[in-house]
């Protein structure tokens, strides 16, 4: 049986049973999306977006799912510990791909800003939102994106109305629990009206030695001059497969800094597919992974320059070691009429070991002639040159690549905004070079 024929037979079998527990603006649009993923199937690593990472390979086994919503014995709040130190967050989780709403953080958000289930928040729906769902998603073409559509019933709705500006960061915690093996569908709808400001950070964390498989798509809104920071940790484990898929759609004079940092993991399957729809809007977009052993960790992106004085920045750094795999494959599209266009793609590894393997594929499609679009590419070892230079000073052969390898990563982790982030991030990957990141300290989930 071929990878995608036992989602097909789930759906036909429990389509019933997957809309009962869940809402009428989600059940819109599944059989359009089951349609879509029965006639085309996983791609094949000939699709060139996928040529790194085999999709149909990932979902063959067989995986549990609770698709009638059995409570999961967990209290978060009481159990995870992981906060960031001396960085104020509204603290928020997603149990598998359950909105945990038994208990909500005591931080007051600004009137009107809604946090919480998108299942209840489509119970009754917004005319301003309830039409955005899926928009940018059903259109993307993409086999996982429709299995999520098919099969998820819960996820994270976030709205920040006009002119509001969310001071406190926005933390959701997203534990992966069970105790068999077990794939989640996770969905997660952001929509930030004209001059709304919003910082969030989204952590993933697998509580069980179990095998879990994870998809995982995002829609984020950013309205006319909406600020948009959009952190993504990865901190799981070499059971845990993630595949995750980011729709951004920007308009005019909007900002978006998104942040991906792969710390601990399985194989990691990242897409950002971010347009810009307004003229004069930025974003900077950030990836740092740290792999090793057999991990893979497979970053995809296309940012598409629809109009004119827009502005996109991409830096993506990877240290390899053991026999891990990484594969960055970055495009920027400047369509017809987009001048004034500036752009800069960047992807810089390194491969501690031999065996270690790194793909790499910037490319630039451009349409329009008043343009600075520039990208670039490398792949090395460490400087055999300052690791002498350091021996020479007595420094150790462990600790001096140990140095050169956090001071290579750090340029992506010092662009991001959050200071109190920036310095755990520091700690952490000072950590996880010295391979005494197991777990996050203060969680008691793993114990």
């Amino acid at each position: 049986m071929n990878s995608e024929q036992q989602y097909i037979d789930l759906y036909q079998q429990c389509r019933q049973m997957i809309c009962e527990h869940s809402n009428d603006v989600m059940n819109a649009v599944r059989d359009e999306a089951f349609e879509r993923f029965a006639s085309a199937g996983f791609p094949s690593k000939k699709v060139e977006r996928y040529k790194y990472t085999d999709i149909a390979k990932l979902f063959e086994p067989n995986y549990g799912l609770n698709l009638t919503r059995l409570q999961i014995p967990v209290d978060p709040y009481k159990a995870f510990h992981c906060d960031v130190p001396n960085l104020s967050t509204s603290l928020y989780f997603v149990v598998n791909d359950v909105f945990y709403a038994e208990e909500q953080p005591a931080a007051h958000l600004p009137e009107g800003v809604v946090v919480g289930s998108l299942k209840d928040a489509f119970s009754n729906p917004s005319p301003l939102t309830a039409p955005l769902y899926n928009k940018l998603a059903g259109k993307a073409n993409d086999a996982t994106t429709d299995l999520n559509t098919m099969l998820a019933q819960d996820g994270l709705y976030v709205y920040v109305p006009k002119n509001v500006k969310v001071d406190r960061a926005i933390q959701v915690v997203n534990i992966l629990r069970s105790d068999v093996d077990l794939m989640v569908n996770r969905r997660v709808l952001i929509v930030l009206e004209e001059g709304a400001e919003l910082k969030m950070l989204f952590c993933d964390h697998a509580a069980d030695d179990r095998n879990f498989l994870a998809t995982q798509v995002i829609e984020a809104f950013v309205g006319e001059n909406a600020s948009l920071d959009l952190y993504c940790l990865e901190e799981t484990h070499h059971k845990n497969v993630r595949v995750s898929n980011v729709y951004i759609d920007q308009q005019a004079n909007s900002r978006v800094n998104h942040n991906v940092i792969t710390l601990h993991n399985g194989t990691t399957r990242n897409k950002l597919d971010l347009t810009f729809n307004g003229e004069g809007a930025e974003c900077q977009c950030y990836g740092c992974v740290i792999a090793d052993k057999q991990q893979h960790v497979d970053n995809n992106t296309l940012i598409t320059h629809k109009v004119p004085h827009c502005n996109s920045n991409e830096l993506y750094k990877y240290v390899l070691d053991d026999k891990a795999v990484g594969a960055f494959a970055g495009r920027v599209l400047v369509e017809h009429g987009a001048q004034k266009t500036t752009s800069q793609m960047t992807n810089q590894n390194l491969t501690a070991t031999k065996e270690a393997r790194m793909f790499t594929q910037p490319m630039l499609e451009i349409y329009a002639d008043d343009v600075k679009c520039a990208h670039g590419s490398t792949v090395g070892q460490l400087n055999d040159a300052a690791l002498f230079y350091m021996r020479q000073r007595g420094i150790s052969l462990s600790e001096a690549k140990l140095l050169l390898q956090n001071a290579f990563i750090n340029e992506v982790i010092d662009k991001m905004q959050l200071e109190p982030l920036r310095d755990r991030l520091h700690y952490l990957v000072e950590k996880r070079f010295r391979g005494e990141l197991n777990k996050c300290e203060g969680c008691k989930l793993c114990k």
